[in-house]
């Protein structure tokens, strides 16, 4: 069973939260002891230093870190590096808390350089001045044997009052490195803001991808799709690759580098939605284990509390309003970090759904985070989500439900007080209003697959083997779990997928959700229309 924590030991582990796994790691792996014999600082090395003020250290991770550039047998002359010879890479976007005005653009540089910047315009030749980034750098000691200490620069920079419905070309760089000269217009990127009315458009979603074969296969078909943007619920990149609270466990930091490069090709031109899983909780970082995400994204600060849960906020697009929620805060299973916000996020949830439901400009409300409220694969269901939130999705009657955790796609019936409203074959139509909500598991996105219970086939789009019950289970309060016998499992399918959902506005607004695998077979559709 994946639980958080990384290089602590098993007897240790049992039972520690996240604060204190921080802590125990902060003691063991000390900046003295870690920096013993450092020659250089990152921010003066070869007069290249990082911008001033980097928001490194608010994750505990100064800018005095020591720095991969600095010669060690030479401490007085630290080896310069031009900053023609950089490249930025890794870029990746993602809206503001408007997406009809606001962009954030984010990248990476492998070394320290001086003052980097962003150039947006409307055409590939008519990029603007440059914009100054904020640089965010994170410091990561050797937390195992095997594996080196890293030294991360990640850059964000942030776009607003930009035109509704407009594209626009940007481009990424920093002091030798100018996007806009004739040698680097390869570089340029684009991306385009959500219009002022609502209009037909598609979004895409899955969870629990990492770096493999299979995860950009999922990234070049989701490409093929065009979306308007992209929702990641959880466990995004698996530098934290086992979390069983073992002395083999291991944190790489530079399995980050790996995955937003192999994002890029997506991400630099499509919105690129995160929210936190269990295995996005990297204790090295911050108390709550959150500081290595907010190094890395960018993402809308609108939640109840943008710096210690990054990964709650929302956004409206078109005529849809979209919610992330960070799980990890109310799993049963996974509890490191349960209760970290001491009931406000679930406090802010009633109000922002309300606020969407009374909005009439909204016709649909999707909510993705990462545990699953209903599945029946490897994990099952987690019944803390159930408890803190089933209630309010009901109330305030969201119309679609987005979850990864378990590496399967899984779907359910229309689910209403916890019991199938109406069944949702393939291909059919239900309304939110009438029947019950419909739970998706997209959690094939490129780990390694899970399974169903024993004796359960695949029941998909061509394969349909419909149950009237399976036998599964759900966790409770006390990390235990307890027997279910489930009669809302629809659609299942054992292979790398991801979701695609067509959205229309207009006299007649519908979801159209679509499941398609990593060979591009639609293995599942239906459709959401609600009564009037």
């Amino acid at each position: 069973m994946d639980t958080p924590h990384v290089g602590i030991p098993e007897r240790l582990a049992v039972g520690m939260s996240m604060p204190e796994q921080h802590e125990y790691l902060r003691a063991k792996f000390s900046r003295r002891r870690v920096l013993a014999g450092s020659f250089a600082t990152a921010g003066t090395v070869g007069g290249i230093g990082l911008l001033a003020g980097s928001s490194g250290s608010a994750h505990g991770q100064s800018s005095s870190a020591s720095s991969p550039l600095t010669a060690p047998s030479s401490p007085a002359a630290p080896v310069k590096v031009d900053g023609r010879m950089v490249a930025p890479f890794a870029r990746h976007l993602a809206f503001g808390a408007d997406p009809k005005t606001q962009m954030r653009v984010s990248w990476q540089v492998p070394f320290a350089v001086k003052s980097p910047y962003l150039r947006v315009g409307p055409k590939p030749w008519e990029l603007s001045r440059k914009i100054e980034a904020e640089v965010r750098d994170l410091h990561t000691p050797s937390l195992s044997k095997k594996l080196p200490k890293v030294e991360q620069y990640y850059l964000h920079a942030a776009l607003d009052g930009l035109r509704p419905g407009t594209t626009y070309y940007y481009g990424v760089g920093h002091d030798g490195f100018d996007p806009a000269s004739p040698e680097r217009m390869a570089t340029i990127g684009s991306f385009r803001t959500a219009p002022a009315t609502p209009e037909t458009f598609v979004f895409t979603a899955f969870g629990d991808q990492g770096v493999s074969y299979d995860a950009l296969a999922n990234d070049q078909l989701i490409l093929g799709q065009n979306p308007s943007f992209h929702l990641h619920a959880g466990d995004i990149c698996y530098a934290d690759s086992t979390g069983h609270g073992k002395e083999s466990d291991t944190y790489d930091a530079r399995v980050w580098d790996t995955f937003l490069a192999q994002t890029e090709s997506v991400a630099k031109s499509v919105p690129w939605m995160v929210t936190t899983g269990n295995h996005d909780m990297e204790a090295w970082y911050s108390p709550n284990g959150y500081g290595g995400q907010s190094a890395r994204w960018s993402l809308p600060e609108n939640g109840f509390d943008p710096k210690s849960a990054p990964g709650v906020y929302s956004f409206t697009y078109g005529n849809v309003g979209v919610v992330a929620l960070d799980a990890n805060d109310v799993s049963y299973e996974i509890p490191a970090n349960k209760g970290y916000t001491d009931g406000k996020q679930t406090a802010w949830l009633d109000k922002r759904l309300g606020e969407l439901r009374a909005d009439d400009a909204i016709d649909f409300v999707v909510v993705f985070f990462h545990h699953c409220m209903y599945s029946t694969a490897t994990h099952a269901s987690d019944g803390g989500v159930r408890d803190a939130w089933l209630g309010l999705f009901t109330k305030h009657q969201v119309d679609l439900v987005i979850n990864g955790h378990n590496h399967v796609y899984e779907r359910t019936d229309a689910v209403r007080n916890g019991e199938v409203g109406k069944p949702v074959p393939v291909g059919a139509s239900t309304d939110p209003t009438r029947d019950g909500i419909v739970y998706v598991t997209a959690g094939g996105a490129g780990k390694d697959l899970y399974s169903f219970p024993a004796g359960v086939q695949d029941s998909f789009e061509g394969n349909v083997h419909d149950r009237d019950a399976i036998a599964s289970f759900h966790w409770t309060k006390a990390r235990r779990p307890d027997p279910d016998t489930v009669e809302w499992s629809r659609v299942r399918y054992t292979g790398f997928s991801f979701l695609a959902v067509e959205v229309s506005a207009g006299a007649h607004p519908k979801l159209t959700v679509s499941a398609l695998a990593e060979s591009g077979e639609r293995v599942d559709h239906f459709e959401v229309v609600r009564g009037k």
